[in-house]
């Protein structure tokens, strides 16, 4: 069932059907406190060509920006469900749990669209390092002037990281 909090003011009631799944651009009308079902809404999702949206995952409680992965629908569901982050490898064409390997898992907080739908943000409680390389983030290179600097050091040897 579709729900809103003021019906008089809101999305739902601008729309010819009231439960019929909104653009990311009429949500763009929605007042605070709004719902719309999710089961409806997620057929909206802007995919790329191959099914997929990037995903960038930021540390809930530091805000610090981690990595920037792809999702496909499978994998927002099953994230949603286990609230344990599940993305879609596109080199090795195969779903990838974060921290299967390394142990270095990914616990959802929340999951958020872009205002056009086709981004999400992940909070997340990140164990340990969340880059392959051992370092807290992926964005461990910055550019300042003409150089490119690298700005932080593994928290931990890739090699003891993946030793399976």
């Amino acid at each position: 069932m579709c729900q809103n909090s003021t019906p008089e003011y809101s999305l739902l009631s601008k729309l010819n059907s009231p439960c019929s799944p909104p653009s990311f651009k009429q949500l763009e009308k929605a007042i605070q406190g709004d719902t719309f079902d999710w089961q409806a809404l997620k057929s909206q999702i802007k995919l790329d060509e191959n099914g997929l949206i990037p995903a960038i995952a930021q540390q809930f409680d530091t805000k610090e920006v981690l990595m920037m992965a792809w999702m496909n629908l499978p994998s927002i569901e099953e994230t949603l469900k286990t609230g344990r982050v599940c993305y879609w490898s596109r080199s090795r064409q195969n779903y990838w749990r974060k921290g299967e390997a390394s142990g270095q898992i990914q616990l959802l907080k929340s999951l958020a669209f872009d205002c056009d739908g086709d981004t999400i943000l992940l909070t997340v409680d990140q164990t340990g390092p969340a880059c392959h390389t051992g370092r807290r983030s992926c964005f461990y290179s910055q550019v300042k002037g003409d150089k490119l600097e690298i700005t932080s050091a593994p928290l931990i040897d890739p090699s003891v990281l993946y030793k399976n």
